[in-house]
């Protein structure tokens, strides 16, 4: 039994390495079941500690049974890690993504001055990301002077005020 269980290890480990050199294959043919919980690298998971586990609980000297049980408490142990880092993996990115109406209230610095009339260029950290933006104001900006970012204009484009007016 313990040669099975090391056998359902190393398929668990083959699974792992083809998913991870072919990529999303495993992936693709899980797509109706639910993709991100059952994955290739959480069935990877699942064999691969189901497999190792249930044989060192056999080393131990436990019986059949009482190892296929510890074997499967961490095979499930296993895929729903993998399966919650894979979720999280495939959703990653949206938070540093910048978007157009989360820069109002940063604050930044004139890089071109802004005239009356007219545009000049900010500077702002928007999610971790140098954002240079188009921008007017209510009054003259000169270069290096600290604004906040009052209104969206449009996507490259927003209205600044000198910080602390």
């Amino acid at each position: 039994m313990q040669v099975t269980m090391l056998v359902i290890g190393g398929v668990g480990i083959a699974l792992l390495l083809v998913s991870l050199l072919l990529g999303d294959l495993l992936d693709g043919v899980l797509d109706g079941i639910g993709p991100d919980a059952l994955s290739g690298l959480a069935i990877a998971g699942f064999l691969a500690a189901f497999g190792f586990v249930g044989a060192l609980t056999l080393e131990a000297g436990a019986s059949g049974p009482v190892a296929i049980l510890v074997g499967l408490v961490a095979g499930v142990a296993a895929a729903a890690v993998a399966g919650l880092a894979t979720r999280r993996l495939m959703r990653g990115g949206d938070e540093s993504t910048v978007r157009s109406s989360r820069l109002v209230g940063l604050t930044g610095t004139v890089v071109e001055p802004v005239p009356v009339d007219g545009y000049g260029m900010v500077s702002v950290v928007a999610a971790g990301h140098i954002t240079r933006l188009n921008a007017r104001a209510a009054e003259p900006l000169g270069s290096g002077t600290a604004v906040v970012v009052t209104a969206v204009l449009s996507p490259t484009s927003v209205t600044v005020a000198r910080q602390g007016a």
